[in-house]
């Protein structure tokens, strides 16, 4: 595919795909059918990542309070989560996109945990972009286990460099750009420590209405961003000369 970039890009959007619920809801459709809406909108995002030349995109596909939702709605939700794996991995492979996963995956039904570890192994030659998708994932959640890990490894003297190591996102480098859809103003226990300073973007699209053109829009308000991460206009000035 070739590169379609709209200029200088955030090396790293991660998304909260909300509104599939609401998005069916005023079609008086089924929950459901919002969901298999939400899965069309991610192959899109997806390929529109990848043509832009993108080198890392995490979406939020599965949160741990989801899993207290319905148990109807659970199962229709790991259902669309087999059917992806299923249909997408041969995709990922043949435009050499990486698959990462993060989230407490042990909560996650055996045969799910099985497919993500193939599909994992499948697609880890892959250079072009990194898919990060977020399942069974808090951000709570994973500072406490990392935090966890932390105490048995027997290190002491902890700096923030050595706690992120221990985080699901160790190998992968924190958001530039945190993008949410559905006109909801909140993080929502998503990526807490790693968007500490990506900058926030949300907007009224429901998720299965996104677009390729929803995701310029918001690259390039990104662009029109100064990032200083706490410093001044002129040490940056001084930084860059």
């Amino acid at each position: 595919m070739r590169s379609e970039s709209p200029g200088k890009l955030p090396r790293h959007i991660a998304v909260i795909m909300d509104g599939n619920g609401r998005w069916a809801e005023r079609r008086r459709l089924h929950r459901i059918q919002g969901h298999q809406a939400g899965v069309k909108a991610t192959r899109r995002v997806v390929r529109a990542g990848r043509r832009l030349g993108l080198k890392y995109l995490t979406l939020f596909a599965l949160s741990t309070e989801n899993l207290k939702r319905p148990k109807a709605e659970v199962s229709a939700l790991f259902d669309l989560l087999r059917e992806f794996i299923r249909k997408d991995v041969d995709e990922l492979v043949s435009n050499r996109i990486r698959l990462g996963v993060i989230g407490n995956i042990g909560l996650l039904p055996v045969d799910i945990q099985e497919m993500i570890a193939e599909a994992l192994d499948r697609t880890h030659n892959g250079k072009a972009m990194t898919l990060i998708i977020a399942i069974a994932y808090g951000g709570r959640d994973e500072i406490v286990r990392a935090t966890r890990k932390f105490c048995h490894s027997g290190k002491k003297n902890l700096t923030e460099k050595e706690f992120a190591g221990f985080l699901d996102t160790a190998e992968f480098p924190d958001p530039d750009m945190l993008i949410r859809t559905g006109n909801e103003l909140r993080v929502s226990n998503f990526l807490v420590w790693q968007t500490a300073y990506a900058e926030l973007y949300f907007t009224k699209t429901l998720w299965p209405d996104f677009s390729r053109r929803h995701l310029l829009a918001a690259i390039r308000e990104y662009q029109r961003r100064e990032r200083r991460f706490g410093l001044t206009r002129a040490q940056l000035g001084s930084k860059s000369r």
